[in-house]
């Protein structure tokens, strides 16, 4: 599949309201509990300037503008999202705060040096090009800026053959790497990692969040789970192969923090 038609496909999934059922308001591991770790990791300040990138419906967006005063932009590659994220925003009235802009995060559509902060939860593991998407967010970020990433950890040649399909890719599995092959992806960028921590426990809770609700949704909701091109009856045997993944350390969820490096500043006599 071509990676235009990836990140459509990707979009199209995540705009889905059956998706929205089985996630809940956050979309990841650790929901907004660990979004608000990465934010004190980050150092958020006050009238800070933070880029969301993959921004969803806006959830981490309005927590952040929320709680820490800071200006926040979304950018998410789904139409549906953006008009749904920009509701969210009127409805707690945060549009002076936070706005929400259609774009590709291996294109961002901003301007260099503009972000105190970048943040991409549990997407970056949904691009086709991690390098360019990485690129994207060391050229957008101040000097001395921060990336702040949550987000699937994977070892693809240890992954069953049920997390490899391209409905386990758009899950935030198939693609994703090891922890290690994310801070070289951004220290290729230029980027420092300072602090990476592990989240596994995290990954278990969702996949027993969604197994609950796809239960749920089978008995009362079959045809909008086929009609979104999910096969219910085969569900569990994904599940379960994620959860033993996480359990064998094939699978898991990380938080990490890196710095774009500030210009060395020569000392003359």
């Amino acid at each position: 599949m071509a990676d235009d038609d990836l990140k459509a496909c990707c979009a199209a999934a995540y705009s889905s309201d059956v998706v929205a059922l089985l996630l809940g308001d956050s979309y990841h591991p650790g929901g907004t509990t660990l979004t608000r770790r990465l934010a004190d990791a980050l150092g958020l300040v006050t009238g800070g300037r933070v880029l969301d990138v993959a921004s969803g419906r806006g959830t981490t967006a309005l927590l952040l503008a929320g709680a820490y005063g800071v200006r926040v932009d979304g950018v998410d590659y789904s139409p549906a999202n953006t008009a749904l994220a920009q509701g969210a925003a009127a409805a707690a009235q945060l549009t002076e705060q936070v706005s929400f802009t259609t774009g590709d995060a291996e294109q961002l559509p901003c301007p260099d040096g503009l972000f105190d902060a970048v943040v991409c939860e549990c997407a970056l593991c949904t691009f086709p090009d991690k390098e360019k998407a990485a690129a994207e967010f060391a050229r957008v970020l101040k000097p001395g800026g921060r990336v702040g990433i949550t987000d699937v950890t994977a070892e693809p040649g240890r992954l069953p053959a049920e997390l490899s399909t391209l409905a386990a890719r758009i899950a935030c599995i198939a693609d994703a790497r090891p922890l290690a092959e994310y801070t070289e992806i951004l220290a290729a960028a230029g980027l420092r990692t300072l602090r990476t921590e592990r989240h596994d426990q995290a990954m278990l809770r969702m996949i027993d969040q969604i197994e609950a609700r796809l239960n749920l949704l089978r008995l009362t909701a079959s045809d909008r789970l086929t009609a979104a091109g999910m096969d219910p009856a085969a569900a569990p045997a994904t599940l379960n192969a994620a959860r033993t993944a996480v359990s064998d350390g094939a699978l898991g969820y990380a938080l990490l923090v890196a710095e774009k490096p500030r210009p060395d500043r020569w000392i003359t006599a």
